[in-house]
This record gives structure tokens, C-alpha cells and sequence, in this order.
């Protein structure tokens, strides 16, 4: 199980950057997957859901900035974040709620996370 996140970085305020996530292997389920966010001294929060191929959830700090979207059929998610402020600045995780094995409970599986910096 391999959850691998990409496209953080450096923007400036008010900048754009897109994240991408690859949630490789033969999963049983997928129920959601998403993007949740740690700043330093802060716990994780959740950033943007989606099920299936359009239903989608978000944290209301980031509502009309960020989008997320889902490549059709595959276990692969992005997220398309605008208007950037500096409290955006955070690790980004990866996260997938479902069921890898068959036999498995319902979990959640995170990725390493990348850092998104919005900093003049």
C-alpha cells in the first residue's frame, strides 16, 4: 500500500500550486479520499474529501479557493489550490478510507505528506 503525494512547495501569497495523489496497488475499496493539513502547533484538519467521482466535501477555510478532483476510474486524486493565504502553510497528507484486502477493516491509510509554504 503505497499512498504517494506530490507538487508541494513555495507560492507566494495569493499564488496557486497543485497537489497530486497516487494511491497505487489493487485496493478491495475505496470509500473516500481526501487531504488533510498539520501546521506546526496545530493538530491535523481536514482539508477536502471526495467520493466516487464528484462528491466532494470542504473545510470552510478553504471553501472557493481549492478543488479537489479525482482522475476517472483510478485511485488517483488532485488538489487545486488558489488564492493561497501564509495560514495555508502545512504539511498536506494524503489520506484513503477503505479497504486494501478483502478481509481487512475499514481504515484509514495516509501518505508521507508534502509542504505547501505560502510566503512572500
Amino acid at each position: 500500500v503505497q499512498l504517494q503525494a506530490s507538487g508541494g512547495g513555495l507560492v507566494q501569497p495569493e499564488g496557486s500550486l497543485r497537489l497530486s495523489c497516487v494511491a497505487s496497488g489493487n485496493w478491495f475499496a475505496v470509500d473516500y479520499m481526501g487531504w488533510y493539513r498539520q501546521a506546526p502547533g496545530k493538530q491535523r484538519e481536514l482539508v477536502a474529501t471526495i467520493r466516487g467521482a464528484d462528491s466532494t466535501n470542504y473545510a470552510d477555510s478553504v471553501k472557493g479557493r481549492f478543488t479537489i478532483s479525482r482522475d476517472s476510474g483510478r485511485n488517483t486524486i488532485h488538489l487545486q489550490m488558489n488564492n493561497l493565504k501564509p495560514e495555508d502553510t502545512a504539511v498536506y497528507y494524503c489520506n484513503v478510507y477503505g479497504k486494501y484486502f478483502v478481509h481487512s477493516a475499514r481504515m484509514n491509510y495516509w501518505g508521507k505528506g508534502t509542504l505547501v509554504t505560502v510566503s512572500s
